[in-house]
């Protein structure tokens, strides 16, 4: 009997897009994982990989969380009775207690939320959110010397 492959979960499973310019922009406080509520059409141009993340975010309004900015292209195949939307407001699913946790830290001072990741688990498209406070100019070099000396030492200890 062949053994049974085991799966990842989480964001490094099935990506189907990241926001490499989150992590550019912003130091992420906290992660979460959220569901989306998608059409159809959304869903079958995700499997195609059709979709961008940067520039989008989330915002709470009403207790209800809320993704801006997404644009998912519809395939040409799609239906001839309905409007596809690229560019259309997506509600977020999350638990009560984690929107809670959401409106508390956004209404600190220079927090906000940004996507992070979307992916598939079981099926299911999940985006992987983050509370994050924006870097300023100076923290970006910083964090660009940081990742140069890693790489250099790297080389370092591989050489010797």
């Amino acid at each position: 009997m062949a053994k049974k492959s085991k799966k990842q979960s989480g964001p490094g499973a099935s990506t189907i897009a990241l926001n490499k310019k989150a992590r550019h922009e912003y130091f992420i406080q906290d992660r979460y994982e959220a569901g989306l509520s998608l059409q159809g059409w959304e869903v079958k141009s995700l499997r195609e990989g059709r979709v961008q993340l940067t520039d989008s975010y989330v915002f709470i309004r009403n207790g209800e969380a809320f993704l801006v900015g997404v644009n998912i292209t519809p395939l040409l195949s799609a239906s001839t009775h309905i409007n596809p939307e690229p560019m259309r407001t997506r509600k977020l699913l999350l638990h009560r207690e984690e929107l809670d946790k959401l409106v508390g830290l956004v209404d600190r001072k220079g927090f906000t939320v940004v996507p992070i990741a979307l992916y598939w688990k079981k099926g299911k498209v999940k985006l992987e959110i983050g509370v994050a406070k924006g870097k300023q100019l100076h923290d970006k070099r910083q964090t660009e010397k940081n990742r140069d000396w890693d790489r250099d030492k790297q080389r370092i200890l591989k050489a010797h």
